[in-house]
């Protein structure tokens, strides 16, 4: 499954802030050694920090926000599918000829495969988000994020598509990435803006959160796993409905994510019944 690639993975951001603070602490040591123990615990410290910071590519390169200079954002729905969930937002979207991105869990593409179909169907495009959802997963090493990595590509290639982005669980962007990443020659999509939603548990006034700081070119996160307690079913569609009209309001229009980065998102190599061929990216196979 790993992509075969002879390209040289670039230096990251880390390994020049790093070497960087190596050189400049041999430097302070000839002053004092506490100056040259401060500047690598800055460091440290920032290392720690990083990987919670998803707009910030200190260990990989992230895209965050689209440059499309138009009035114009787009909508990410993270965790699906969701039977309970998706059907629901498919018919929303499909009413108002909106095309969103699904950063969906392998897990639940073998789960189900009618959703993807379904995603595929109505012409949205589908992104890696690992295959179990572990938010801690890149604690515990590059074998088993790759793991995660590659079995969502896999679980998905049945569907005649292979993704070429993954968001993080949780957005979480730590160093384990880098490598399986490069490998798999997918790039790494976050997200600018967010309700704080925490999965679909905190959905009331959700698009009020959104729309109060909504920016042309914004990568909206939202997700579309059922909230807790199926009452508020209705309720997250709600709010679902009064974000789209929200943004209308405000005169910026929901683009499909590959227009809104200027880069594909997903290869495509055959059609699923009824999916109208929108192009995504390239129709080939990648070798």
């Amino acid at each position: 499954m790993r992509a075969e690639t002879s390209q040289r993975m670039p230096l990251s951001i880390a390994h020049w802030i790093g070497l960087a603070s190596a050189l400049a602490a041999g430097l302070l040591l000839m002053i004092h050694w506490r100056l040259s123990v401060i500047t690598l615990s800055v460091y440290g410290l920032w290392c720690a920090l990083a990987p919670f910071l998803p707009r910030v590519g200190f260990f990989v390169p992230v895209i965050s926000r689209g440059h499309s200079g138009l009035k114009a954002v787009s909508l990410t729905f993270d965790d699906g599918p969701d039977p309970l969930t998706t059907p629901a937002l498919l018919k929303l979207l499909h009413a108002r000829r909106l095309t969103a991105m699904f950063f969906v869990s392998g897990c639940k593409v073998a789960k189900y495969p009618n959703l993807i179909e379904a995603i595929l169907s109505q012409g949205h495009c589908i992104g890696n988000h690992s295959y179990h959802h572990d938010p801690l997963v890149f604690f515990k090493g590059g074998s088993a994020v790759r793991h995660e990595i590659e079995s969502t590509q896999r679980a998905l290639m049945q569907f005649g598509i292979m993704p070429r982005t993954y968001r993080p669980p949780v957005g979480i962007v730590g160093p384990g990435l880098r490598q399986p990443l490069h490998e798999a020659r997918l790039r790494l999509i976050n997200f600018s803006c967010r309700a704080f939603d925490r999965g679909n548990k905190r959905i009331d006034g959700m698009a009020a959160r959104i729309l109060k700081r909504v920016k042309a070119d914004d990568i909206i996160l939202l997700h579309d796993i059922m909230p807790k307690g199926e009452a508020y079913s209705l309720t997250w569609l709600r709010e679902i409905e009064k974000l789209l009209q929200g943004l209308e309001g405000k005169g910026l229009s929901v683009l499909p994510l590959q227009d809104l980065i200027g880069k594909p998102v997903m290869d495509k190599y055959g059609l699923v019944s009824g999916n109208s061929g929108n192009s995504t990216g390239e129709l080939s196979p990648r070798p």
